[in-house]
């Protein structure tokens, strides 16, 4: 029982969200528990729908539930992310490879919001104000309140802060222009980077680079280095497609520092990761020659 979707429409005499589920599918009372508490299961009224884990929540009539199982989906695992600051009404964390930004209707227990949600003390309300690829790493600040939401969120829409990026490309970047600023569309939208070599190591043929984005594209970095010809290291998506990488080595993008000024209070913020969680050139040299 790989994958299914369950879609029920309560009626008077259904009241207990797992005997209905129980009704509908072979799962066992503890693999549909398992499966709520990863987000599996959603509840609505008319065109209101939400996430539900209470599974002893007392049902109403004509309320729908919309059971979503994907086994592969709730067997994955994330390394955990770190919280960096905790600002009460919006936290700062490392996501590491491999956590989504946001859920999808099948879970989000592999997600930086429920991760955020769960392991702060007291424990907040979750919005997520901006995103970073599943495969990239880095700081992402996440919101606890609605006026937080919209101030952060505004923040980002009108690229009223700086963000840089560290990521490791293939090939000599140093021999480019210093700063090089690349501004090739996105999307058929404008996009511009602003990348700048930090180090090149020439036996592996591979440099650290700074990166200043201006817009938010969709993989604007990943785009814009391959579109130089120095892609990502690790970039299976669009990087050189002849080159094979080994499962150890992740795409070498991340977030590395963010500046602003809080929409909140006023005050000038600023974080940067500590360098054990950037990029390291030495390293990923060295898996690239196992």
């Amino acid at each position: 029982m790989e994958s299914f979707e369950l879609h029920i429409t309560v009626d008077d005499t259904q009241t207990a969200i797992i005997p209905l589920l129980q009704s509908q599918c072979e799962l066992s009372v503890s693999e549909l528990k398992q499966a709520i508490a990863k987000g599996a299961l959603w509840i609505g009224r008319g065109k209101h729908t939400q996430r539900l884990r209470r599974f002893k929540k007392p049902l109403k009539p004509q309320e729908e539930l919309h059971f979503y199982y994907n086994q592969s989906v709730l067997e994955q695992v994330v390394t955990p992310a770190q919280l960096i600051a905790d600002l009460d009404t919006y936290s700062v964390w490392y996501k590491p490879y491999g956590m989504l930004s946001q859920g999808s209707k099948w879970s989000d227990h592999t997600t930086i919001s429920r991760w955020a949600q769960t392991h702060l003390t007291p424990e907040r309300p979750v919005f997520i104000v901006h995103r970073l690829d599943r495969a990239a790493t880095g700081l992402i600040l996440v919101a606890h309140s609605k006026a937080a939401a919209r101030g952060l969120s505004a923040m980002f829409e009108q690229h009223a802060l700086e963000k840089h990026y560290q990521i490791i490309v293939h090939g000599n970047h140093s021999e480019r222009a210093q700063p090089e600023s690349i501004t090739q569309e996105v999307d058929g939208k404008n996009a511009k980077s602003t990348f700048k070599c930090l180090k090149y190591a020439a036996k592996s043929d591979i440099s650290l680079v700074d990166v200043n984005i201006e817009s938010g594209r969709k993989h604007q970095i990943r785009l814009h280095a391959a579109g130089i010809g120095l892609p990502v290291v690790a970039d299976r998506l669009h990087g050189d497609k002849e080159r094979e990488y080994s499962d150890t080595l992740n795409l070498q993008l991340c977030a590395v520092s963010l500046s602003f000024t809080c929409p909140m209070t006023g005050e000038p913020r600023s974080f940067e990761l500590e360098d054990s969680l950037k990029p390291q050139l030495e390293v990923t040299a060295a898996l690239l020659s196992d």
